[in-house]
């Protein structure tokens, strides 16, 4: 039965997907806020579907607080990278440039905004990634960054890529972690089931600590839910 509602998900939100990027193409011919209202839209067919036909549900601990911030998301599955738009609406999101590269979606991506870093650039990555991010401040909107780098298997807690704490020393701005255990029921493909997906917003830590501090501070705080990962 998972495996079915899996592929009955697959069917709707995939083709959903393509008819939300065309709107959202057509909308940001009109106006920005008509194409946000889009990809927010979006993320609630997502939402809602995710809950309706996979009974995949959402408990979130702890709130967000009010104004800019960088937000450090633990990373197991497309699942939080688009809830994060109804958690966070607005922010912006540090990812891989090939995403942002996609055709149509890739479009969407940059327009609603995007900090777009090709890995395997080295260091000139690093400093595309802190130009933009200072860019992105200047909007007052937060920045969501996923800072082990990749997806990770429910019960792995990898260290934090490098560019993580140069994005903090660059932005100052305080960090909100958030850990979630998404991975334990959605999967890559079919490999979904039905289940509750915690989300535990931590207390914001501070700008301004040095590097091991503040990695060792994210590390455990989106790490939080590991213990109790199959």
């Amino acid at each position: 039965m998972p495996t079915v509602r899996a592929l009955f998900f697959s069917l709707i939100f995939y083709p959903g997907t393509l008819l939300f990027v065309i709107a959202g193409l057509v909308a940001g011919l009109l106006s920005r806020p008509a194409m946000l209202a889009v990809v927010h839209a979006w993320a609630r067919f997502h939402h809602s579907l995710a809950a309706g036909v996979l009974g995949v549900r959402t408990q979130v601990e702890g709130d967000l607080p009010a104004g800019p911030y960088l937000i450090a998301v633990k990373h197991q599955s497309m699942f939080e990278t688009i809830e994060m738009l109804c958690l966070a609406p607005r922010h912006i999101v540090v990812l891989k440039r090939e995403l942002a590269d996609l055709p149509l979606w890739g479009a969407i991506a940059r327009r609603y905004g995007v900090i777009a870093v090709d890995r395997e650039a080295g260091p000139k990555a690093l400093r595309e990634m802190l130009a933009a991010a200072k860019a992105a401040k200047a909007t007052g909107r937060p920045v969501v960054i996923y800072p082990e780098g990749t997806r990770v298997p429910p019960g792995e807690a990898p260290p934090l890529r490098p560019g993580f704490a140069g994005l903090y020393r660059a932005l100052g701005m305080p960090v909100v972690p958030i850990a979630h255990d998404s991975g334990k029921l959605v999967g890559r493909g079919l490999d979904k089931k039905g289940g509750t997906v915690r989300f535990l917003i931590g207390e914001a830590i501070p700008p301004g600590l040095k590097r091991e501090e503040i990695e060792a501070r994210v590390h455990a705080a989106i790490n939080a839910l590991e213990a109790s990962a199959p």
